[in-house]
């Protein structure tokens, strides 16, 4: 079984209508106004699962800036995950600039089977996660629904590219401390935050925080899944792709090549996603 725990679709009129979204979202602008960068449906997100041998995908919002697009695309993600339900789960994005409207939309898109929120960008959604007082309240409903919390995040040093963002370790980590019973992801093996636990502190603070690999051989030499592996354990780990970004067999291939033990590649591949995601 393999689990990509990281991947994007957009409603076919988003990408049929490209440069509409690229003048009114400035989170949409920065991902995709190369017009090479690829927007993928639901249905070719099937079709590279049954290419690539993926049971079952994630499938990720991004960060919109306001609450008609987050409601929008949240429909589309709804819809997919009702038209696929043994293939995807849904995660649904939230307006962040308006916490009474983010709780709304949290709550009709539990009604609608949703698992988690993301991927989140506190920046690109000028949203203050070190903001107790307001963030509280978004947090509160997490825990009361058993949501999964997935940030985009990135690494503070390396080379620039588009999306990279600026929630790096040190932004991302007093919120950590500040919610340890969330059950949160950080993307893109959190900007490099699995690098700390040496630090004993670390270590313990990261009990609830996952990593997902997404668009791991664009940002990394292969050795980090076996440095991963040694420093946070294989059961931190949660396979993701980053589809349409990177095709899932290229980031599935990765994975298979690299020198881990067969245990640890169930892991990573599909164990730890189905542990958290509550299925066999």
């Amino acid at each position: 079984m393999i689990v990509d725990f990281h991947t994007h679709i957009l409603p076919p009129q988003i990408k049929e209508n490209r440069s509409y979204y690229i003048d009114n979202d400035p989170c949409f602008a920065v991902l995709y106004s190369n017009p090479r960068a690829k927007i993928a449906t639901a249905d070719e997100l099937i079709s590279s699962m049954d290419k690539s041998g993926v049971d079952v995908s994630v499938i990720l919002n991004i960060g919109w800036t306001t609450h008609k697009l987050c409601s929008k695309t949240n429909d589309y993600i709804l819809d997919s995950i009702s038209r696929y339900p043994k293939r995807l789960i849904g995660f649904c994005s939230i307006p962040m600039q308006s916490p009474e409207a983010a709780l709304k939309e949290i709550e009709r898109c539990v009604s609608g089977g949703i698992t988690g929120i993301g991927e989140i960008r506190p920046d690109k959604q000028l949203l203050d996660i070190s903001h107790k007082k307001l963030i509280k309240p978004i947090v509160d409903i997490i825990h009361k629904h058993n949501l999964l919390l997935l940030f985009h995040t990135s690494e503070p040093v390396g080379h620039t590219y588009p999306g990279k963002g600026s929630v790096t370790p040190e932004v991302l980590y007093p919120f950590i401390l500040a919610n340890p019973n969330l059950k949160i992801i950080c993307s893109h093996w959190g900007g490099g935050l699995p690098f700390y636990v040496l630090i004993p502190e670390v270590r313990r603070a990261l009990n609830n925080v996952y990593f997902d690999t997404a668009a791991s051989p664009l940002l990394y030499n292969s050795q980090i899944y076996q440095q991963a592996v040694q420093l946070i354990g294989a059961d931190k780990i949660l396979f993701g792709s980053d589809y349409p970004l990177l095709e899932q067999l290229r980031a599935i291939k990765e994975i298979e090549a690299c020198n881990l033990c067969d245990n640890n590649k169930k892991l990573v591949l599909a164990g730890n996603a189905s542990r958290l995601l509550g299925f066999d």
